[in-house]
């Protein structure tokens, strides 16, 4: 069996490393280290690959995070920016994950267009929409696709991107994206990137704000038989980083 061969010391650490890295602090210094890790994962998904892709979420992850990372050196020519899940609204609207980003960081970048792929939520047809983004990932991160840094945030709930607590979308195997016809909180419309394509990410951080979220954030972290979609990314995922404010870590 892969592994045996280890000593006790090595599985420990392989053990340990598996699990979420955890950290805990006020906002500033959750936003601090959130972009020193994606300047790392950058240079190093450059360094090793040629070319760096994450996926973003929207909500207080993004309307705290994103005025921090426009100051990121990252390098446009290898950089490609997708989204994690979006509603479906016109790119313009409030609601607008997308919106959120060119708004707070995108626009005002020197991202090219080319490196920029907006998730069409918008599309009238969802199901086309979603194969639609699936073929632009696989363009550009290959048939087997992997993002370098995945960031999400976490609802009260327990959801990360689209992907709600009990919904049929958690057991979707084959696609990448995944229409949303019936999400739980609205507009019920959405698209999302499936469980396996977030988990295979090289590196997912999640970050959790507010006391709304320690209830979840408890059981993500200390429940290896959670199914609360936080919990799944977080037992699915090779690397991860939790940024807690103290709220949200209040009932660890």
């Amino acid at each position: 069996m892969p592994g045996e061969n280890l000593t006790k010391d090595q599985a420990f650490e392989a053990v340990k490393a598996s699990r979420p890295e955890v950290v805990v602090g006020p906002l500033r210094s959750l936003i601090d280290r959130l972009t020193a890790d994606a300047s790392e994962q950058a240079a190093d998904a450059k360094a090793r690959r040629g070319l760096f892709a994450m996926a973003l979420p929207g909500g207080s992850v993004g309307t705290h995070g994103f005025p921090a990372m426009a100051k990121v050196p990252f390098d446009w020519s290898v950089t490609h920016v997708f989204w994690a899940d979006e509603r479906a609204v016109p790119p313009s609207s409030p609601e607008s994950n997308f919106g959120l980003a060119e708004s707070l960081w995108l626009g005002a970048s020197t991202a090219p267009q080319s490196s920029v792929h907006r998730m069409p939520a918008d599309y009238q047809d969802l199901n086309d929409a979603a194969a639609d983004y699936a073929v632009e990932i696989a363009l550009t991160l290959g048939n087997v696709p992997r993002f370098d840094l995945v960031l999400l945030g976490v609802g009260p709930d327990g959801h990360v991107a689209s992907l709600f607590p009990g919904h049929a979308s958690l057991s979707e195997q084959q696609q990448l994206v995944v229409p949303i016809f019936d999400a739980p909180k609205p507009p019920p419309r959405r698209l999302t990137l499936a469980l396996p394509l977030l988990t295979r990410a090289a590196r997912v951080i999640v970050m959790a704000l507010g006391e709304s979220k320690a209830a979840v954030m408890h059981d993500a972290l200390t429940r290896d038989d959670s199914l609360l979609p936080v919990s799944l990314v977080l037992q699915g995922t090779a690397r991860s980083l939790v940024l807690l404010d103290d709220e949200a870590a209040a009932r660890l």
